[in-house]
């Protein structure tokens, strides 16, 4: 069964093929009326489930229309429709719906839940989210790099301020395309060993710099993400905010980085904290069309999955 569960558990090769697909559709589809049917239509008479234990945006619509645009249609289900593992294992879930659906996207809390619906379905799983990796992002993020500076290989990527879900899939994501990566935050936020030990593995450059300005300088890509979950409570907010600060990117840090250099955020962000608008709004600043490529990585990734 052909998933797409994370970067690091793809092969290269056809990450590369997901990313030239990707770019030679949203060529394709330059100048059309945005809710206008692909040319092909590869999904044609295929249903696809969207599971959402974990509230979201982007990753909703971009699926959605994908899909939508490919020519098959969506089921989206919410963690409350679905109650994986309360009312029904996930399991038996995973094998029901391989009986309706032709593929099952998933956005979750723990990564067991996604390894598990995959194990069991016969059908592929996509990796939506998890509370550890994010890698359709960061394949958009990849996308999105190369239309404006080529090739990605040998960049430098810096990473500013908690090592979360989305860095372990970037760190996958410097491992298996062959950049530099350097994260700067605090000891407290510090990533997991696993994803960096992989990048390193692969080859990659892995460097963690508590500088920010030290970890910017030339650099070709430098990257934030919010700072605080919307399950926080408001002590840990503050706590956060506190240890995160001194890593904020604004038009001072930036100034350290390459004339050229970019700068994202998968977004949603909140303005003036981890990044600022001047930042967000300014030269550097790639975060919209970062946002629309999740489309067009979707689509490629939804297109490796079913062979089509």
């Amino acid at each position: 069964m052909t998933h797409f569960l994370d970067i690091h558990k793809t092969d290269p090769t056809a990450l590369r093929q997901m990313i030239d697909h990707a770019r030679a559709m949203k060529d394709a589809r330059a100048g059309r009326p945005k809710g206008t049917p692909d040319d092909e239509q590869p999904l044609k008479g295929r249903m696809v489930a969207l599971i959402f234990e974990k509230p979201s945006t982007r990753t909703r619509i971009s699926f959605d229309v994908g899909v939508r645009q490919m020519g098959g249609e969506t089921m989206v289900l919410s963690g409350g429709d679905m109650q994986l593992g309360h009312g029904e294992t996930i399991a038996d879930t995973a094998r029901v719906l391989s009986r309706y659906v032709d593929l099952i996207m998933i956005r979750t809390f723990e990564e067991d839940t996604l390894l598990e619906m995959a194990d069991y379905a016969d059908v592929p799983v996509i990796n939506g989210l998890t509370n550890r990796t994010h890698p359709c992002q960061i394949m958009a993020d990849v996308m999105t790099f190369e239309e404006h500076r080529g090739p990605i290989d040998g960049a430098k990527v810096t990473w500013c301020g908690d090592g979360n879900n989305v860095f372990a899939s970037f760190a996958h994501a410097a491992g298996q395309f062959g950049f530099d990566l350097t994260f700067s935050g605090p000891a407290q936020l510090d990533p997991e060993d696993d994803a960096l030990g992989f990048a390193r593995k692969a080859g990659a450059s892995v460097a963690i710099e508590r500088d920010p300005v030290a970890a910017v300088s030339g650099a070709d890509l430098v990257v934030a993400d919010t700072w605080i979950s919307m399950h926080d409570s408001q002590t840990a907010r503050e706590r956060r905010h506190n240890m995160l600060r001194p890593y904020q990117v604004n038009e001072a840090l930036m100034e350290h980085a390459k004339d050229d250099a970019l700068f994202m955020h998968c977004l949603p962000a909140h303005r003036d904290e981890e990044a600022t608008s001047a930042v967000m709004d300014g030269p550097h600043s790639v975060i919209f069309d970062e946002a629309e490529n999740r489309l067009h990585a979707q689509k490629a990734i939804m297109r490796w999955c079913l062979g089509v």
